[in-house]
């Protein structure tokens, strides 16, 4: 499965929609995605498991990259 994460670089600073960034996780669980990020030190929003249409739209972004947890 591939979950979307929303985040922001920094932890420590509040959340600003503008410096929202995304990344795409090959996971079997959303806690498999949680324990893969922790040593990051992100600011995680948001964990979106991608439906099939939406990883079609998405895998049409020069951004789209999947990463393994």
């Amino acid at each position: 499965m591939i979950y979307k994460v929303l985040y922001q670089e920094n932890a420590s600073e509040i959340p600003v929609r503008e410096h929202t960034k995304s990344l795409y996780i090959e996971a079997s669980s959303e806690r498999e995605v949680r324990d893969s990020l922790k040593g990051k030190h992100i600011n995680i929003e948001l964990i979106q498991l991608l439906s099939e249409a939406h990883q079609e739209y998405e895998q049409q972004s020069p951004f789209y990259k999947v990463e393994t947890a």
